[in-house]
């Protein structure tokens, strides 16, 4: 993967950034030698934000010291008018 695409470069070689992000993954642009930014082929930018992974399953690959606790106070009892 060539280290990063100057945004001159890129809008000059457009296709042929395109083709890299295609062949060799992701692919960074800067701007003002700032990283600003990434040209993904569109199956992995589908992947990245489209993830089917529930809070119930993010919490159950938690570490086992991560532990919720329920506050067992009772909740005072509420007169509607």
């Amino acid at each position: 993967m060539k280290e990063a695409w100057k945004l001159q470069d890129a809008k000059a070689r457009f296709s042929e950034l395109v083709d890299a992000a295609l062949k060799e993954g992701p692919q960074t642009v800067t701007r003002r030698g700032q990283k600003a930014v990434v040209v993904v082929p569109y199956q992995e930018f589908v992947r990245l934000t489209q993830a089917e992974t529930t809070l119930d399953d993010a919490l159950a690959g938690a570490p086992e010291e991560l532990v919720f606790e329920r506050d067992r106070t009772p909740v005072p009892a509420v007169t509607l008018e």
